[in-house]
């Protein structure tokens, strides 16, 4: 038998004739194995061997009788000293199989070979050479031979070393040294090697290694001992030159290793020291540089022969191959020799390479067999096979026989070295040491199911240690820890013992052995069956058609085999660095319970089960009935490794899947079902059921097979035999049922945890339902309700309908039977319910066209779920609070069933609620409430309900719904409510996420009708600007007798702030009972009368328009209270703008009001008025006989003459402010105004009068929206609008859709036929004054400003002025604008006057003021007037933009004094206050007065021809720094000449010029001037 874990070894044979070896191994095994190796590969890249394994082997041994790289029974060799016994392998003699070792005994753990002595472990004793075998493939020979020598001295290397060394180099090495046409030899080429073992105290230990090299300190010393000759040669080099040959490159094959002192024993070294000391000693540094050569020469010598030996194997591979299609070309021969060099790969490491050559032979097993099978010629093709399995056709007769049955009072001892199970497979069915495969294979003597599981177990052997597996890892331990056993005892090794690192496992190699398990599994059986069934043919049984018993034991050898074999291999590919969840086995409100006890039969007692509950931190153990390789509890768990992972955890997921597969299909033949058969079947899938026809036109057709119904008994009752099973674990399980639902929830849970770590979703669904029916099947309703909780949402998200429902189902039937009242309504029968009624809409809406057509699909039958609604409303009833369910989950189809139905002579109204009913039984609802809200999110909502229980059938249902609050507006269904007990059907639009299941018609628009109760809100229509503004609230009755109202306004716009504590009654037909807080209270109103309310209010920021809601609660006659809402936006835009410009004069204020619209309509100014005050009076002239009209664009104009009223005084309590009165009209108000007036006085005609407030509300609509300014104003100067043509265009039917067909055909016909007979609307006349019409009145405040002083400046000239020739005419005609020449003196004088009358604060009169004047040339523009001198021609030094120099007191300071009499309200008596008025009629001092009057004298000179201004006059107050701060009023200027002009025109008649460029700048040269006629009549030439 061989070690299993030899395969990774090469052969090194020693000849020790000295018995060195002792010697030399304490300093050699420790330095194995061999690392860091580089081959290059033949026909590819460089190839790395990180770890070479060397296994020592004395010479003289029996290769036969030791182990081989691989790992299979040794061939029979019939040489002498060997039997037949000896060769027989016996698995009891320590045969264990790749990489598992029995259990620990007496704690001691690993294979049994270790338990016994080294030398036995590794060698046997030596005896007769035995016959080499032929095939390459099969012999075992070393790569490297070497040679242990001792030699003390030159003398004896003279005399017997020297002779002994050639003899044995003669005798060995002729092999290695054959020629190109030795390839027999090759396929065992070898190398050798000299070493020379050096003892201390010889003379051999005094000499240097190379002549003329001394070592230590003492060398360099003059004073030393006598030097070693020169010229002579040391032992080592002699060696070397005997030995190593003196061709050019010749191999060193000779290496020294000198041994300490303290490792020789006494009794081995010499007994005489030399007499003659060469003073050379040995260090330490020497000493490893020796070993490093020693093993780097191993290294060399051993890859030249691996390379040699590789050579020849790929040269006979490609000659044998070529020679396939010659007859007698055997596969099986060719097998042995390829494998010969897949054996040299694993020798050496190089593991993928043999997985390969390993992986090309099993696709020629494939290619010869179906070969064969093609050609019905075996010998043909590559040989023939066995027909069967010899061992597996003995296990059948056994099982036939009964001699496989349970015998309760057997158990197996592991430890016994008998094996009692010959008959049956062991538990580890994969291995290459459980035949002499290669035999076997040699002599033809295999079957096909043999020859597959060899090829199968060296491939996984290969990938486990690809893998890193642990059982590899161990062999690794096992290898070193046998190297150091071989040291002699009582030498202490001499290097350290090598650290082995501990490498985490290639988990992609893993799930590779796991990927091809599950290949080779269905490809074995299937070899199986036929190999078993073939073999019992031989017997007179026929395969076709095999007795029951017959096809019962075939299935369990199968079953057994298959579940061993990948029971085995999750053994094997187990892995730390799998992080497995724990197990979800077992009641998750309770402690897990305890593991699997050992089952009677286990084949392996000595392990704990491997089906309990493991924490993710535990070690895996191998599962139960398996032995797998143990782990050292002291080693750290690996690394978490990603690559790999999730492959790895899905292969094993998937070997756990077909091990409970197995088991689940052994269970059915003895009635143990996983569940699945008791499920509730709620509905079909649509499959239809098939049969089978047989496609021979002879045959009858067969009559359809009766379906089995679950749970009946058959008519044969099914086989109980386990004969054949020879698994542990398996026939433990078919024990009794229990065992055989724990191995089957352990195998699910196992397969589960594994796709967890695998993040397979499906997969894990699938094995946690599978756990969920079994625990239902079992009875254990809580584990089996905690795993329908985790996967139901699964499948109905997934879309497994039906099998949701079944699922649903289980779940309800477990909850009640715990008593989980909660639970069971909202988590089992709400959901049941909600998913039958969803496959109830799936179903309608996928209904065929053709009902009755045989391929339609069938879903869920409503029967199997009736019952559950009632279940559900019982069960709800005791819970404290309500179940609430989506009404759409139950329900479909919802929607209102039409526009809304108007109750007679009352304000209320009806809708019709439309539902499909998707539940299996009838609905009791106590109520069905409905709530309707607007879509633009205003809080504005109704309710309706039904006056009493309603039921709801399956299918279609109508409920109709009633409601006494009332409102017009857009509405969209929000919530509805059906109710029933505890159990509330809702629905909520906001919170609906699909809105496949929303309502179809959830929009209704709501009107109101003439005769209803209403409410108007508009803007108060006198307006008083410096005044809160009021908003008017008319309530008229209509119909409704009232006996009590009560109206509430809220604000609804942001700043809006209702002073309801200052509203009013202007028109009431009953009086206000009670205000407050915005409710106002009235008693009895009759019918048809109106309550009018004025409210002021307040905003905060400048709006165009706010919103109120007003909230009306009335009571009629018959005792029905009602409520009516409305928001209403009220514009707060005034439809006019009044721009004010004042002009201040001395003795009055000029004021022009410009009044425009502030719309795109014009509008008619009716009155105006600007109302005095205390103070001030207004003066108009007189006034248009017929209203303003007012255009955009074309603002009015008013002006007014303000004065202060004679005798009036200054006080705190004096009214100061005007009040601008404007009347008007607005022309689109009138427009709509007479619109409505007509059409409603038209509609009342007719039946469809109570819909005249919708028609008209539409039709001024679509009038705003087709009328633009331009249309207004041509209707404002036409005096009529055009209807037909923007009206009659309009598709009313759309403007009444609310309303109902009828209803909207008969409005929109009615339109139209009235558009046609009115199509021009006329508007009232200018002087119309009907008080229907909207006549609106503002009244704006007017304050005069404050000015401290108004200044009148007026430049005077002196008259007459000097006329000049040729003006005298137009002079006296206009008078106004008089004639001069340029630069022509003009002597003026600068009038100031002054006025206080306009400085109404009054906070300055009793202060001097003091003013500065400046005369500024308006003509020249801004700058600083010239002054000086001029004469005719003199302007030369005034700039070219001044117009006027002036001479004269150009700038002046004048100081007005305070007013003499303060204007105090004192009484007096009338005369003295007449003594104190001045002549104007204000106390002096207010005005100024012909001594305070100022009359400066100018002179004015013309500088440039044209109409010049007058300079300009700006007075300004000096500011002093006693002034006080902040005083108010200021200054105005009226300059008297605005407006004035002087015509200056030049001094010259006539001028000659020259036009050639004789000028300055070659410019034109004036030759002569004549001067105009001047003042005095002469003219004046100039000559140049």
């Amino acid at each position: 038998m061989e070690q299993p874990f030899s395969s990774s070894k090469v052969t090194v044979e020693y000849f020790d004739p000295h018995d060195v070896y002792k010697l030399l191994a304490p300093g050699l095994i420790p330095r194995l194995p061999l690392r860091d190796l580089n081959w290059q590969s033949h026909a590819g890249p460089l190839r790395s061997i990180r770890t070479l394994h060397v296994e020592l082997v004395p010479a003289g041994v029996d290769y036969s009788k030791i182990f081989t790289p691989v790992p299979s029974p040794n061939p029979k060799t019939s040489g002498p000293g060997s039997d037949a016994s000896a060769s027989t392998p016996t698995p009891a003699a320590g045969n264990p199989d790749d990489g598992f070792q029995p259990a620990a005994v007496a704690g001691s753990k690993g294979s049994a070979e270790q338990t016994r002595p080294p030398s036995t472990a590794t060698l046997r004793p030596p005896g007769a050479p035995s016959r080499r075998h032929q095939i390459p493939g099969l012999r075992r020979t070393p790569y490297l031979k070497v040679l242990l020598v001792r030699c003390d001295d030159n003398e004896t290397y003279k005399s017997t070393t020297r002779a002994e060394i050639r003899e044995w180099i003669k005798a060995n090495t002729a092999a290695s040294q054959g020629g190109p046409g030795s390839h027999s030899e090759n396929h065992d080429a070898f190398e050798w090697l000299l070493i020379h073992v050096v003892i201390p105290n010889s003379t051999a230990a005094t000499q240097p290694r190379v002549s003329g090299k001394s070592g230590g300190p003492e060398s360099a010393d003059s004073k030393s001992g006598v030097r070693w000759r020169t010229g002579s040669s040391t032992l080592l080099e002699k060696m070397r030159a005997d030995f190593n040959g003196s061709a050019k490159g010749a191999v060193d094959r000779v290496r020294q290793i000198r041994i300490g002192i303290n490792d020789v024993p006494y009794n081995m070294l010499p007994r005489v020291v030399p007499a003659v000391p060469t003073g050379y000693h040995e260090t330490e540094q020497d000493s490893e540089n020796a070993w490093a050569d020693l093993m780097a020469k191993m290294k060399e010598l051993i890859l030249s022969s691996f390379d040699r030996r590789v050579s020849q194997y790929e040269e006979d591979i490609r000659e044998r191959d070529a020679q396939r299609a010659l007859p007698g070309w055997n596969f099986c021969t060719f097998f042995i020799l390829k494998e010969g060099l897949a054996r040299g790969f694993e020798s050496v490491g190089l593991v993928e390479d043999a997985l390969v050559v390993y992986d090309e032979l099993s696709v020629g097993l494939d290619s010869v067999i179906k070969e064969q099978a093609v050609s019905g010629d075996a010998d043909a093709h590559g040989g023939a096979l066995l027909a069967f399995t010899e061992d597996l056709k003995e296990l059948a007769q056994k099982a036939l026989a009964g001699e496989l049955e349970f015998d309760d009072s057997e158990t197996v001892d592991l430890q016994s070295g008998e094996k009692k199970g010959a008959d049956s497979f062991d538990g580890i069915p994969i291995s290459s040491a459980k035949k002499p495969y290669r035999d076997l294979i040699l002599a033809n003597n295999v079957s096909l199911f043999d020859f597959r599981c060899y090829i199968f177990a060296r491939q996984i052997a290969l990938l486990l240690r690809l893998g890193n597996a642990w059982s590899s890892r161990e062999e690794l331990l096992a290898k070193l820890k046998e190297q150091q056993e071989l040291v002699p005892r009582g030498v202490a090794p001499r290097a350290p013992a090598p650290k082995v690192a501990d490498e985490p496992e290639n988990l992609l190699h893993l799930a590779e052995i796991c990927k091809r398990t599950l290949e080779f599994v269905p490809a074995v059986s299937t070899i199986m069956r036929r190999d078993v069934l073939t073999a019992l043919a031989a017997d007179g049984s026929d395969p076709t058609s095999p007795d029951p018993r017959l096809a019962e034991i075939v299935d369990n050898m199968v079953a057994s085999f298959a579940f061993s074999v990948a029971q085995q291999i999750l053994a094997q590919t187990s892995t730390k660095a799998l992080p497995i969840p724990p197990s979800t086995l077992g009641d998750p409100e309770a402690d897990r319970k305890a593991s699997i006890p050992e089952p009677k039969t286990m084949m392996h007692p000595a392990r704990n089960s491997s089906l309990n509950t493991q924490s993710p931190q535990a070690p895996p153990r191998s599962p139960l009935g398996f032995p797998g390789p143990g782990r050292p509890d002291d080693l750290p768990a690996p690394p978490y490794l990603k690559a790999g992972l999730e492959e790895l955890a899905a292969r094993r997921a998937e070997l756990c899947t077909l091990s409970r597969n197995i088991l689940e299909e052994c269970g059915k033949k003895r009635g143990w079902t996983d569940g699945w058969a008791s499920v509730p079947i709620v509905g079909e899938t649509g499959v239809e059921e098939m049969e089978d026809i047989s496609l021979d036109d002879k045959a009858e057709p067969a009559e359809p097979a009766a379906a089995a119904v679950p749970g009946d008994a058959a008519d044969e009752t099914p086989q109980q035999t386990v004969a054949g099973v020879s698994n542990a674990l398996l026939r433990t399980a078919l024990d009794n049922k229990d065992d055989f639902y724990r191995l089957y929830e352990t195998l699910t849970d196992k397969a589960l945890r594994h796709y967890t770590v695998a993040n397979h979703v499906h997969a894990v669904q699938a094995n946690m339902a599978d756990l969920a029916v079994l625990k239902l099947h079992l009875g254990e309703h809580a584990e089996a309700a905690y795993y329908f909780y985790r996967v139901i949402p699964f499948y109905g998200e997934s879309g497994w309908s039906l099998l949701e429902l079944s699922m649903l189902v289980m779940y309800a039937r477990c909850l009640k039977a715990l008593g989980k009242v909660d639970d069971y309504v909202n988590k089992a029968l709400r959901q049941l319910l909600c998913k039958a009624a969803a496959a109830e809409r799936d179903r309608r809406q996928h209904r065929p066209r053709i009902s009755s057509a045989p391929s339609a699909p069938k879903y869920p039958d409503t029967t199997a779920l009736s019952g559950f609604l009632g279940d559900l409303l019982e069960a709800s009833a005791s819970m404290n609070k309500d179940v609430r369910i989506p009404l759409a989950n139950l329900f479909t189809d919802l929607g209102l069933g039409g526009p809304p139905t108007y109750d007679d002579g009352q304000d209320g109204f009806s809708l019709s609620l439309a539902l499909h009913s998707l539940l299996p039984d009838e609905f009791e609802a106590a109520s069905v409430s409905l709530r309707l809200a607007s879509p633009s999110g205003a809080a504005r909502e109704i309710w309706l309900q039904t006056s009493e229980a309603v039921t709801l059938r399956p299918g279609p249902n109508t409920v109709k719904l009633r409601s006494t609050a009332m409102t017009e507006g857009t509405f969209e269904v929000d919530q509805i409510r059906v109710v029933s007990r505890r159990l509330v059907l809702h629905y909520e639009r906001d919170a609906q996420p699909d809105k496949g299941k929303g309502l179809k018609k959830s929009r209704v628009t709501l009107h109101q009708r003439a005769s209803c109760l209403d409410v108007r809100l508009t803007g108060a229509r006198d307006l008083q600007l410096d005044k809160k503004k009021s908003l008017d609230l008319e309530l008229t009755t209509g119909w409704n007798e009232l006996t009590g109202c009560e109206v509430k306004v809220r604000a609804a716009t942001g700043g809006l702030r209702l002073v309801t504590s200052e509203a009013e009654v202007v028109d009431s037909a009953a009086p206000l009972a009670k205000s407050q807080a915005g409710a106002f209270t009235f008693g009895a109103v009759p019918a048809r009368s109106s309550i009018r309310l004025r409210i002021p209010f307040t905003v905060e920021n400048d709006v165009l328009d706010v919103t109120v809601r007003a909230e009306v609660t009335y009571t009629t006659a018959l005792g029905v209270c009602y409520s009516f809402f409305k928001s209403a936006s009220v514009p707060l835009a005034l439809a006019l703008e009044v721009n004010v410009q004042d002009i201040f004069k001395h003795s009055a204020l000029f004021s022009r009001f410009a009044v425009s619209t502030a719309s795109d309509s014009p509008l008619r100014l009716l009155e105006n008025e600007l109302a005095g005050s205390e103070l001030f009076e207004a003066h108009f002239g007189s006034p248009s006989s017929q209203p303003v009209v007012v255009f955009p664009g074309q603002p009015a104009s008013l002006l007014f003459k303000i004065t202060r009223r004679k005798g009036s005084k200054l006080g705190p309590n004096v009214k100061k402010t005007l009040y601008l009165q404007l009347k008007y009209r607005v022309v689109q108000d009138e427009i709509e105004h007479c619109l409505g007036r007509g059409l409603t006085k038209a509609l009342e005609e007719t039946p469809l009068g109570e819909w005249s407030k919708v028609a008209v509300e539409r039709v001024l609509a679509a009038l705003r929206a087709g009328m633009s300014g331009y249309e207004l104003e041509k209707a404002t100067l036409l005096g009529e609008v055009p209807l037909a043509e923007p009206l009659l265009a309009v598709v009313w039917e759309k403007h009444f859709v609310g309303l109902g067909q009828s209803l909207a055909t008969g409005l929109a016909a009615f339109m139209r036929t009235w558009l046609r007979e009115n199509p021009v609307l006329s508007l009232p006349g200018q002087d119309a004054e009907d008080a229907d019409y909207p006549i609106s009145t503002i009244l704006i405040p007017v304050d005069v400003p404050s000015v401290a002083v108004v200044h009148t400046a007026d430049i005077r000239l002196q008259r007459p002025l000097p006329v000049v020739a040729g003006t005298e005419t137009r002079e006296e005609e206009d008078g106004s604008c008089p004639t001069v020449l340029v630069n022509q003196v003009l002597p003026a004088t600068l009038h100031l006057k002054w006025t206080r009358v306009w400085d109404t604060a009054g906070e300055r009169l009793d202060e001097d003021l003091e003013f500065g004047y400046e005369i500024v040339d308006l003509a020249g523009g801004a700058g600083i007037v010239g002054v000086g001198g001029g004469g005719g021609g003199g302007v030369g030094g005034a700039s070219g933009a001044d117009a006027w120099l002036v001479g004269g007191r150009r700038k002046g300071h004048f100081v007005i004094p305070a007013v003499e009499a303060v204007e105090e309200a004192a009484d007096g008596e009338g005369e003295g206050e007449e003594t104190q008025e001045g002549a104007d009629g204000f106390p002096p001092g207010l005005t100024s007065t012909v001594e305070t009057e100022a009359e400066i004298p100018l002179v004015l000179i013309p500088l440039r021809e044209g109409y010049l201004p007058y300079p300009a006059v700006e007075i300004r107050e000096v500011t002093s720094t006693t002034a006080t701060s902040g005083s108010g009023g200021g200054c105005e200027t009226d300059f008297r000449n605005v407006g004035e002009t002087v015509l200056v025109v030049a001094d010259r008649g006539r001028v000659t010029l020259s036009l050639d460029a004789s000028g300055t700048s070659g410019g034109p040269l004036v030759l002569e001037t004549e001067g105009a006629v001047g003042l005095r009549g002469e003219g004046v030439r100039v000559v140049v």
